[in-house]
């Protein structure tokens, strides 16, 4: 990972702990070949309100530190999982039952996966 998609990781990670996201783990996607981005950034709130705040938040924190704006973003209607799409990079917030549901840390199991610590 360049030193440029080493800062976006943390300026996604420090957005997301804006908002106190909780479980914020890094899927360094980058040696996969078939994979659809270079990285995963999944981390999940405890309820829809929070799930759409910390994605909020990722969204401003990166416009206003590094002037980056996502390609696209989905998942607001319910809240209970919102993907933001930086091109590279794909933000995932869950709600925990979704996160639960779709275990993509599973599904990317041979990827380089990182663990933030929470901030407490």
């Amino acid at each position: 990972m360049t030193e440029n998609k080493t800062d976006f990781v943390k300026l996604v990670i420090e957005g997301i702990q804006e908002r106190k996201g909780r479980g914020i783990t890094h899927v360094d996607l980058s040696g996969i070949e078939s994979a659809a981005a270079q990285n995963f950034i999944i981390c999940q709130g405890t309820s829809t309100m929070q799930v759409s705040a910390i994605a909020d938040s990722v969204r401003e924190y990166l416009q206003e530190n590094a002037k980056i704006k996502p390609y696209n973003y989905d998942g607001y209607q319910n809240s209970q999982w919102i993907v933001i799409d930086y091109g590279h990079t794909f933000v995932h917030v869950f709600l925990p039952e979704m996160r639960q549901l779709y275990k993509l840390e599973e599904l990317w199991s041979d990827a380089v996966i990182n663990e933030i610590p929470d901030l407490d």
